[in-house]
């Protein structure tokens, strides 16, 4: 898994290894790229030692830690599946995909789902209508039967980015079928509902979690009421895709499928407390705005695997336990709110 496979030709664009059109600045991608590569080699050898001759991957501190320091793309899709628990769903349920494809289909969920389509990575050579053959059509198939699968969300913007990438990594509808469900129907809170409260839960507990642990940009934050919602809620309905570069997205995803969602707000938290200073220096709403969508370019998050170490470190402990609590104290707030 060397660094010469992380870029290909297509036509005259330059692309990366999963279709997307390369940053103008080539020379820093590159070199960039070329260290990554040599991480990328190390950990590949290590896994396919881990892997070797095993039966499915345990969860355990051992596979943990190697998660966290990234999966290799070709180990990718086969880990994902087997943490998420897609893989066991899709043995239990043989034909099902299939099955949900050949039914007949909502009109209206076929309308809302085909506008989306040439909105999904426009700039990727594998998503263009022109490109033979083109992902779209598989794009289609994993959300029309998620569509009918799960009638209580059938589709919802952020969706398509989500089917897309699952798409990018697995070569795969039906394993992409089986992720989204894990993500959606178990991985998330409810994001993608009509009523979204999962986000709005979490906008919530990420203030909460600003507050103790970035006070000053928790104290700022104050004065704008509803301005988690504006700067946020993009980041988490789309697990960061075109929020961060690709290759730090798919990182985030790797301890997403193992970890949890928890993994979401260490995420935030380092970009918010890494940013502190230019964050304090907004003086309106507008500022604000501005100051978080720059936050999540650059050489801090570009260089995804220092970035993952930081994840790790500088948002301090975070659990599980603590995040459940959190949610349903800002759930009943949410509730109560609304009610009213």
């Amino acid at each position: 898994y060397a660094s010469r496979d992380l870029t290909m030709t297509v036509g005259h664009t330059l692309v990366d290894a999963y279709g997307f059109s390369i940053p103008q600045a080539w020379e820093s991608y590159e070199e960039a790229m070329n260290e990554y590569g040599v991480v990328l080699n190390r950990r590949s050898m290590k896994w396919s030692k881990l892997l070797q001759g095993k039966a499915p991957i345990e969860k355990n501190l051992t596979v943990k830690r190697y998660v966290r320091k990234g999966i290799p793309n070709e180990h990718r899709s086969t880990i994902w599946m087997v943490s998420s628990g897609a893989q066991e769903q899709l043995q239990s349920h043989p034909g099902f995909y299939q099955s949900l494809l050949a039914m007949e289909h909502d009109p209206k969920l076929e309308e809302v789902i085909h506008i989306d389509m040439h909105r999904t990575f426009p700039d990727n050579v594998l998503f263009q209508s022109s490109v033979e053959p083109s992902q779209r059509t598989a794009l289609y198939n994993v959300l029309l039967a998620y569509g009918h699968h799960n009638k209580a969300v059938g589709y919802c913007q952020g969706m398509n980015f989500i089917a897309g990438y699952l798409l990018i990594i697995t070569k795969d509808e039906e394993k992409s079928f089986w992720l989204m469900d894990a993500l959606i129907g178990r991985i998330l809170p409810d994001y993608y509902s009509p009523a979204m409260l999962g986000l709005k839960t979490d906008q919530e507990v990420l203030g909460d979690l600003v507050k103790a642990k970035a006070p000053a940009v928790g104290q700022l934050m104050t004065q704008f009421p509803g301005i988690w919602t504006l700067v946020v809620s993009r980041w988490f309905i789309c697990l960061y895709i075109d929020v961060l570069p690709v290759e730090t997205v798919l990182r985030i995803w790797d301890c997403l499928f193992y970890e949890g969602s928890k993994v979401l707000f260490r995420v935030a938290l380092t970009l918010i407390r890494h940013n502190q200073p230019e964050i304090l220096m907004a003086r309106s709403l507008m500022d604000v705005c501005e100051c978080f969508k720059s936050i999540t370019k650059g050489p801090f998050t570009q260089d995804c695997h220092h970035f993952m170490q930081k994840i790790f470190a500088e948002p301090g402990s975070l659990s599980m336990a603590t995040i459940t609590k959190m949610r349903e104290s800002c759930r009943q707030r949410i509730i109560m709110e609304e009610t009213r």
